[in-house]
């Protein structure tokens, strides 16, 4: 049995050090430690990656801090609406969805394109008919409901202006969620979930739910789920830019993390971090801004709750 671990993000840019209360830092580092916590317990029990980052994240989408499933952020339609995917390292078998609207795990629908369709990404509307035909619950616009995400969009609605969570545009900044994890097998897996940009426009999809993008996961190198700008993220092709770093150039999991997050995505104008996993339980946890939430966990007795850098 070798090293197995898990990371978690709820994503990059933070709350402005100076407007993080102590009350508010408290309640962000007992959800990222509650779901690490969730996803460490599937794995110490023998249980697989995939199981771990669905479940992590599951229990990140539940909270409404971060944004993604209850916590998503609102569109320029004063909707919502919510990407995810999720990727098995052993198989190359991948699941995602884009632009749904009233699910209350993203993740899980993703999971199950991967699992009970013969396909990898759906959208929109066939996407919401394909969880209808599974029997998933709809919740109303209520459970999604959040003061903070209504203000955040009542200060730009009826403008051309989108916020992206992390920017430096405005003080309030959150983000995607997402898992990695490496189990007792050394089979590795990610998971990606985001409720996107507020007053997003026109079917806005970010890096989120496109695997090599946003999420990305292969036991020959490593499982990555990325935060950040986007656009930026999808022109880089972060998550397999460092799975290629590794393949092709031998590096370790740490050197390209690094060298994608700190060079590359810098160099043409993105920020944002990633976490990473290998199948020998190795975590990376770059970014490049003024922080992001992150959490891991090992067997060799790491163990990490930070915000800030």
């Amino acid at each position: 049995m070798g090293t197995f671990s898990i990371a978690i993000h709820g994503g990059a840019g933070t709350l402005v050090k100076g407007m993080m209360t102590p009350e508010l830092e408290t309640k962000y580092r007992e959800a990222l430690k509650q779901a690490l916590d969730t996803g460490y317990n599937i794995l110490q029990n023998g249980g697989t990656a995939i199981d771990a980052v669905e479940i992590a994240v599951k229990h990140l989408e539940d909270s409404p801090l971060f944004n993604a499933g209850r916590g998503s952020v609102f569109t320029a339609e004063e909707t919502h609406e919510m990407d995810a995917s999720i990727m098995d390292g052993q198989t190359l078998n991948a699941g995602a969805v884009s632009l749904i609207t009233g699910i209350k795990n993203p993740i899980s629908l993703a999971r199950d394109v991967m699992e009970k369709s013969e396909h990898v990404f759906l959208a929109g509307e066939g996407a919401m008919t394909f969880a209808k035909e599974l029997n998933y619950i709809l919740e109303d616009a209520n459970y999604f409901y959040d003061d903070l995400r209504h203000k955040q969009w009542l200060e730009i609605k009826d403008t051309d202006s989108f916020q992206l969570d992390h920017s430096l545009k405005k003080d309030s900044k959150f983000g995607t969620v997402g898992a990695v994890a490496c189990d007792q097998e050394g089979n590795i897996a990610a998971a990606t979930s985001t409720g996107g940009m507020t007053n997003k426009k026109w079917g806005r999809v970010g890096d989120s739910p496109m695997i090599g993008a946003g999420n990305y996961a292969n036991n020959k190198t490593c499982a990555v789920s990325c935060t950040g700008s986007g656009e930026f993220f999808i022109r880089g092709v972060v998550a397999y830019d460092v799975s290629c770093l590794m393949e092709h150039r031998g590096m370790s999991l740490e050197d390209a993390s690094n060298e994608v997050i700190n060079k590359r995505i810098l160099e043409i104008g993105g920020d944002g971090g990633l976490i990473a996993v290998d199948s020998k339980g190795n975590i990376a946890m770059p970014f490049n801004t003024e922080g992001m939430y992150r959490a891991s966990k090992s067997s060799s007795g790491v163990e990490e709750v930070s915000i800030y850098k």
